[in-house]
C-alpha cells in the first residue's frame, strides 16, 4: 500500500511533459517503504522516526504505511502535525530545552517520552506536571569522531552529570532511560561501541538500570555516488555493543533515524536560468532545498537533461553553481562537473535530496517555491 499516487512514472517523465520552471522536489513511496521496512527489519529494537528531516505528510503517512510505530519530535508543531494523522503513535520528545507551555502541549497530547541534559530541565519537567512513570531519557555526549558534524557541541550532559541526573529520574518517579546521537552522517560503527559502553558505565555508577537506551540518529545516508552506507554493520554492531556492554540487563532499544530513513526517497530537479562563463544559475539555491550543502559538502549524485528529457552525455566541465537569489552568499560549494553540452532551461536532477530539503526552505528574495511530485521510480529503467 502507497499513501500518496504516482501521477508519473520518474521525474524524466513529469519534467518532460510539466516542464516546471520552479524547482521540484520527487518523492518516492516505494522507496521510502522500503528504507522503512529495512530499518524495522534490521534494527534490533523500536524504530521511530526524526520529523525534523521531512515533515510532509505525505512522508509521515507512507511511513505509517510501512509499520513506524513512533516518532521524535522537536516542537509543539510537530507533535500537533503527527497526533493529526497517528492518533495514537508514540511521541518521543527529544529536544532537550522546552518552555514550560511546550512541555503542556506536550502532556496534553500524550507524549510518551522525554530526554534531558541538565538539572534544571529535569526539575522543570516535574514542575510542569509530566506524570511519574513517563520516561525521562538523560541525553550525554561524549568527543567521538566519526560524523559529518557532532551533535554534542549544543545537547548532552558529561558523564558524570549524566549519572547524577539518571538518579534523580528515578527519584522523581519516571522511567529511566538514557540516550545520545553520534552526530549527522555517522559512518563509522565504532561511534555506536563507545557510546554504549560509556551508556553502561554511567547506569552502572548510578546504580540504575535504564529500560530503554536510545542509540539516536545519526545513520548515514548515501551523498554521494561511490557511498554504500553501512546500515546492516551499524544495526550489527549496536546489538553487540549492548549485548558486550550490559550483559543480562540489557535496556531496549530505539533509534530515531531522519536523513537516513527519508533521503533516498526524494530527487530534486532544478532548472538552469542562464550559464555565464563558467557560471551555472539556478532556480534554487542555498536559501531553498540545497542549505545542508555549504555544511555537509556538494555532492555528486546529479543528472543533466534537456527539457524534453534527453539525457546530456557531454565531457564533465567544472562549473560554480549559483542560486537564484541577489545574495553573493548563495553559491554550492565547490567546481562541479556537469556536461559541456548543458545549456540554458535543462533540468539538473539531484538524487538523494529527501532529507532536509523541504525542512529547511525559505522564501528569501521571494524564491523558494518548491514544487513536491509523487512518482513511481526515482531512476530510469
Amino acid at each position: 500500500m502507497t499513501v500518496t499516487q504516482a501521477f508519473h512514472r520518474t521525474p524524466r517523465d513529469y519534467l518532460r511533459a510539466e516542464g516546471p520552471d520552479e524547482p521540484v522536489l520527487f518523492l518516492s513511496p516505494e522507496t521510502l517503504q522500503a528504507t522503512a521496512r529495512r530499518f524495522l527489519d534490521g534494527f534490533p529494537g523500536l524504530v521511530t522516526y526524526a520529523v525534523k528531516a521531512n515533515p510532509g505528510e505525505a512522508v509521515l503517512g507512507n511511513l505509517l504505511a510501512a509499520g513506524i510505530p513512533g516518532f521524535d519530535v522537536a516542537s509543539p508543531a510537530e507533535i500537533a502535525l503527527v497526533r493529526s494523522l497517528a492518533p495514537r503513535a508514540a511521541l518521543h520528545y527529544n529536544n532537550p530545552v522546552r518552555s514550560r507551555s511546550e512541555i503542556a502541549v506536550a502532556v496534553g497530547h500524550g507524549v510518551a517520552s522525554f530526554s534531558v541534559d541538565a538539572p534544571g530541565e529535569l526539575e522543570k519537567l516535574a514542575a510542569c506536571g509530566v506524570p511519574r512513570g513517563t520516561e525521562v531519557a538523560v541525553r550525554f555526549a561524549l568527543p567521538v569522531a566519526g560524523a559529518a558534524y557532532d551533535f554534542g557541541a549544543k545537547f548532552g550532559a558529561s558523564p558524570e552529570l549524566a549519572t547524577a541526573l539518571l538518579t534523580r529520574v528515578v527519584e522523581l518517579g519516571y522511567r529511566p532511560a538514557l540516550t545520545f546521537h553520534p552526530g549527522t552522517q555517522c559512518t563509522d560503527p565504532a561511534a555506536w561501541t563507545a557510546y554504549i559502553a560509556r551508556a553502561a558505565d554511567i547506569a552502572q555508577a548510578a546504580g540504575v538500570t535504564p529500560e530503554r537506551l536510545n542509540v539516536g540518529g545519526g545513520f548515514p545516508a548515501r551523498r554521494n555516488a561511490a557511498d554504500s552506507p553501512r546500515l546492516d554493520a551499524i544495526f550489527e554492531t549496536v546489538a553487540r555493543a549492548t549485548r558486550s556492554a550490559f550483559g543480562g540487563s540489557a535496556p531496549a532499544l530505539v533509534c530515531e533515524p531522519g536523513r537516513a530513513m527519508v533521503a533516498e526517497a526524494g530527487s530534486l530537479a532544478l532548472r538552469v536560468k542562464a550559464l555565464r562563463g563558467d557560471g551555472v544559475y539556478l532556480n534554487d539555491g542555498i536559501y531553498g532545498a540545497l542549505a545542508e550543502l555549504p555544511i555537509m559538502g556538494m555532492t555528486d549524485r546529479l543528472r543533466v537533461m534537456a527539457p524534453d528529457g534527453t539525457p546530456r552525455t557531454g565531457e564533465g566541465t567544472a562549473r560554480l553553481l549559483w542560486g537564484p537569489t541577489c545574495d553573493s552568499l548563495d553559491r554550492l560549494p565547490g567546481m562541479v562537473p556537469l556536461p559541456d553540452d548543458m545549456a540554458e532551461e535543462d533540468y539538473i536532477l539531484v538524487d538523494g535530496m529527501g532529507a532536509y530539503s523541504t525542512a529547511t526552505v525559505t522564501r528569501f528574495n521571494g524564491y523558494g517555491g518548491l514544487r513536491m511530485a509523487t512518482v513511481q521510480a526515482l531512476a530510469e529503467g
